[in-house]
């Protein structure tokens, strides 16, 4: 173990010789708190994290990164955000997911949305040549592997929303030899390939024509079909199609959120277990508990009043401090104990292979739960996994194997495939 841990948890784990060994002599939900924090940290750093979805790409984009020169480093410790490489290292992640995020409202304009694709695509692959030391490209698990072993940040990409492949079905290989891994088939509203879970028009009543050719070119050439975003009959029609398993890279789950059909049902959740996929909770304020919205909007409609009653601006100091201290005296952010209560239901309902991470970070805004604010701190929840009773082996398949499991399916496939 780490020289960081205290003597009496060292004394607790002498006999752990190996990571199975330490699994038979621990009952870490007999640990303390803070001892059982410790172990965590420790996984953290000795176990590959993947993260199926941050946002940082349009974050950089948002915040005046260019290809000249990045105004928003962060290869350093940021102000602002959840992602940066400091942060990343201390909370053990090692694969983000890279979201080449489309906005919805470039559907309208042909060729918007394959250009934003292409320049969000540079932009992370400029980080990986201007800090090679800290960043690389991945675009298979023995890529990430690689990377571990180097103590390297890797960048695998996934683009958010089909759009970037317009109308245009060889941008599918296209964007596969560019690096994308994955793509949510929809985005915020039904576009060429499907119907989104945001959009109630319903216009094709699930996947397009051309949506069930883009799966199954997808398959072929070895992207991962990611059914976060889509309706349910999308999910539903895609499953049908697909010849091997798919994603959810950045969803939770509907029970803890009645009616918000951008999470994942029992129904589906069970059909993706049927067909091997995983699906990656996310983190975020209203994915994990349908009471954060109504809790913030209260907190919002006070503050706002208080700025008017006392003629002040958001950016007054007074009124920073007071609402910083309101906010943390009317908390309505839910906390990690709330997300690992996301996985215990997929656990519990399908098993523990179909579960992974997809924060969201940098995506969610200010939404995220007390205790997992950034990417420092995956440990707060390995730490509440394990005070669950959950197994370093569970752990293991909750950070990469599950994922790695289903990507590697899907190369498999492609490499077979005619």
């Amino acid at each position: 173990m780490r020289n960081y841990l205290s003597t009496a948890l060292l004394a607790t784990l002498a006999l752990a010789c190996t990571p199975k060994e330490e699994e038979t002599t621990i009952d870490y939900t007999t640990l303390s708190d803070a001892e059982r924090l410790e172990v965590a940290k420790e996984i953290a750093q000795e176990t590959i994290m993947v993260d199926g979805h941050v946002d940082l790409p349009y974050r950089m984009k948002v915040g005046g990164f260019t290809l000249q020169r990045e105004i928003l480093d962060v290869s350093v410790r940021t102000d602002g955000g959840n992602f940066d490489y400091p942060r990343t290292k201390e909370g053990g992640l090692d694969a983000p997911f890279m979201s080449i995020y489309i906005p919805a409202g470039l559907q309208a304009m042909p060729g918007a949305s394959k250009a934003l694709a292409d320049s969000l695509i540079l932009m992370t692959e400029r980080l990986t040549t201007t800090f090679p030391d800290k960043f690389a490209m991945a675009y298979s698990p023995a890529d990430i592997e690689a990377n571990f072993e180097k103590g390297i940040i890797s960048l695998p990409m996934g683009m958010e929303n089909g759009s970037g492949l317009e109308d245009d079905i060889s941008n599918v290989a296209y964007f596969h030899k560019r690096g994308i891994r994955y793509i949510t088939l929809t985005h915020g509203k039904d576009n060429l390939i499907g119907d989104a879970s945001y959009d109630t028009t319903g216009t094709y009543g699930g996947l397009s024509e051309y949506g069930e050719q883009v799966v199954k070119e997808m398959n072929r050439v070895g992207i991962m079909v990611d059914l976060s975003h889509v309706s349910d009959n999308t999910f539903r029609d895609a499953l049908a199609i697909t010849k091997v398993p798919v994603i959810a890279s950045h969803s939770s789950v509907r029970k803890f959120t009645p009616g918000f059909e951008r999470n994942m049902s029992d129904e589906l959740i069970q059909a993706m277990a049927k067909n091997g996929g995983v699906m990656m909770i996310n983190f975020g304020g209203t994915f994990i508990d349908s009471a954060y919205a109504a809790g913030s909007g209260k907190v919002r409609e006070h503050l706002v009043n208080y700025m008017v009653e006392n003629n002040l601006s958001r950016t007054d100091s007074a009124f920073e401090v007071y609402a910083a201290e309101y906010t943390a005296a009317n908390n309505p952010f839910p906390t990690v104990q709330r997300v690992a209560d996301h996985i215990d239901h997929v656990k519990n309902l399908v098993g523990i292979d179909y579960v992974g991470l997809g924060s969201d970070f940098d995506g969610v805004g200010d939404s995220l739960p007390t205790g997992l604010k950034d990417v420092s701190m995956y440990p707060n929840l390995i730490a509440e996994l394990l005070k669950r009773g959950y197994s370093r082996e569970e752990i293991e398949k909750i950070c990469y194997k599950n994922i790695f499991r289903v990507w590697t399916a899907v190369e498999e496939y492609a490499a077979t495939a005619e």
